[in-house]
């Protein structure tokens, strides 16, 4: 459903389409709910798409609704992907991971964990009673002498396979127990280690016996933190809710083999004129599509109109059967009450940041956009491009492009330019080249049909880090490529602090004490941040390059095998072909071509 300005202000989906339209302009039904009572006189125009079946239309509903994040469906607060623990089984050696996606490749995922400090500390516990690695260097078959083992060999938390002091077969058996473990399975782990402690003490090598006290105690631990990657009949996943004008929170109980083992709670916006049963049908929807972690059974204290819907989606994500019930009485319900009153609890408590943090952010950057008299947008994300320039007397010059989306950053979507083109020197050239170069992304992309570009996404405003001649360089490209955005300068003092915008040729000032004004001020100094970052580590980077880096044929390798034969370049100067052709993995051409490098200085 759009608006008169042709924006997505609702996403849904329906059997019978007809039928599903006409409710919305009915007297009785917009009485009945404050939602439709509001969104209907809004409605202008429709679009559909048919689908094959019912969880066809599910998943192109919640798909659309997260890339479109229209103003009347409730949305998941800080939609993203959440962290898993990965297990690099396609690997000689395997290392256990942070990883964001579940790809389908050998590995063995656990997860996802909402709360990032469960996940840090369950991979620290793995670490710390099994020392297997953390590099990600890569070994071969027989990796022996591939480098000296670095300090973490010399601390006891790796075995250093890189240096061949442990074997694949003996490497398998810690990687099975850590398996093990993270599949829940710690019981005869934890009996061998005891039988092993006891022997150890009766044999007075009470140092031994210590270590393994303590891996037992760590394994205890660990099994009382950890979530599974596998879920079984009697696991649960128990919703609540509580709402409070637009926010709505829901509380999660994890029920793990009968057992309550956590809990997560995540905030919702656009719940201002939402039923429990939409709020709670969103949260399922845009959930549980991001997690591989889906139990056997969901709890909700409410119906639902597509319960069985919903349970046929989640059985298909899962491979398995998903039964998605309303508790009426038992211990089923008294969980559900339990989730509620906590989810009322942390809302209650939370309500006055979450109003604060809403007018910091979201309203912040709808003072900016009225400053300019820019409209707002039908629905969608008040995203703000920014770039910047940064060099040293135009060498190494970098572009940077920072993104604010409702008034917070998007680190994801932030990017770096290295100046390609002129000496540097020039920041209204530079910029010329960087928005040129980034719109001319989005338009290769659109071309292409891609729909997940990195540069797809187009801002609403455009913010330059200077005056009218950096606001004229992006102006002048976007005019040239067709493309039409409001471009404003981010201007600053005799003291270089934010003071203004110029925009359309005036200057416009906000109040300083307004949140608009603080926006402003932590957009341009966040892009300056990020140019001035990207900067120094380029500088860095040719201050501790080798001068071996400038000869053909000298790679990483033969350039490492040479310093740790020869110690330092001046002695690598001196020495002859014959000397330098001598060195393992150098070859009498590149021995040659050191040579005459030094020799004809």
């Amino acid at each position: 459903m759009k608006n008169a300005a042709d924006g997505i202000i609702y996403i849904g989906k329906a059997v019978n389409l007809r039928s599903r339209v006409r409710q919305y302009f009915r007297q009785s039904a917009q009485e009945a709910s404050p939602k439709l009572k509001s969104l209907s006189p809004n409605i202008a125009t429709f679009e559909y798409i048919v689908t094959d079946s019912e969880i066809e239309a599910l998943i192109l509903e919640n798909t659309l609704i997260k890339k479109h994040r229209p103003r009347y469906n409730v949305l998941l607060k800080d939609d993203k992907s959440y962290a898993y623990l990965k297990l690099t089984m396609d690997e000689t050696f395997p290392r256990l991971i942070i990883a964001r996606q579940v790809k389908k490749d050998k590995a063995r995922y656990f997860g996802p964990f909402v709360s990032s400090q469960t996940r840090t500390d369950i991979l620290e516990a793995v670490q710390k009673i099994w020392p297997i690695r953390t590099c990600a260097k890569k070994l071969g078959e027989n990796p022996a002498n591939f480098e000296r083992p670095c300090l973490n060999y010399h601390i006891g938390r790796c075995k250093a396979p890189c240096n061949g002091l442990i074997s694949r077969e003996e490497y398998g058996v810690m990687i099975q127990e850590v398996l093990a473990v993270l599949n829940g399975k710690t019981g005869g782990i934890v009996k061998r280690l005891e039988a092993e402690m006891a022997a150890n003490a009766a044999n007075m090598e009470f140092e031994k016996a210590a270590y393994l006290r303590d891996k037992i105690n760590a394994l205890r631990v660990l099994d009382e933190q950890q979530k599974l990657d596998t879920a079984g009949a009697d696991d649960q996943d128990v919703l609540g809710i509580a709402k409070n004008g637009d926010t709505a929170l829901v509380q999660i109980f994890f029920v793990r083999g009968g057992k309550m083992t956590g809990r997560e709670q995540l905030m919702m916006t656009g719940a201002q004129d939402q039923d429990a049963s939409d709020i709670v049908t969103g949260f399922v929807k845009q959930f549980y599509s991001e997690t591989t972690l889906i139990p056997g059974e969901i709890v909700l204290g409410h119906d639902l109109p597509e319960r069985g819907l919903l349970a046929a989606w989640l059985s298909h994500l899962r491979g398995a059967a998903v039964s998605v019930t309303v508790a009426k009485k038992g211990e089923k319900l008294g969980l559900c009450e339990l989730a509620a009153n906590n989810a009322k609890l942390s809302l209650d408590q939370f309500g006055e940041h979450i109003a604060r943090e809403h007018a910091r952010t979201t309203s912040a950057a709808d003072e900016l956009f009225a400053a300019l008299s820019i409209p707002a947008s039908a629905g969608g994300a008040e995203r703000i491009e920014a770039y910047d320039i940064s060099n040293t007397s135009g060498v190494l010059a970098v572009g940077s492009m920072v993104v604010f989306e409702n008034g917070k950053p998007k680190n994801s979507d932030y990017r770096k330019f290295r100046i390609k083109y002129g000496d540097g020197q020039s920041d209204h050239d530079s910029l010329r080249e960087v928005i040129a170069r980034r719109f001319l992304r989005y338009k290769q992309e659109l071309e292409d049909g891609g729909e997940h570009g990195k540069f797809l996404k187009l801002p609403r405003l455009i913010l330059m880090d200077g005056a009218a001649a950096q606001v004229a360089a992006a102006e002048g490209i976007l005019e040239d490529l067709g493309i039409d955005i409001p471009v404003a300068g981010m201007v600053k003092d005799n003291r270089h602090r934010t003071s203004s915008l110029l925009y359309k040729g005036r200057e416009v000032t906000l109040p300083r004490k307004s949140e608009g004004f603080k926006l402003l001020t932590r957009i341009q100094d966040e892009v300056h941040r990020f140019a001035v970052e990207y900067h120094r580590r380029l500088r860095e980077r040719e201050m501790t390059r080798s001068r071996l880096d400038d000869i053909r044929g000298i790679g990483p390798a033969r350039r490492k095998a040479l310093m740790r034969h020869f110690k330092d370049i001046d002695t690598i100067r001196f020495a002859g072909e014959a000397e330098l052709a001598a060195i393992p993995g150098m070859t009498a051409a590149a021995a040659k071509a050191v040579y005459e490098y030094f020799y004809t200085e």
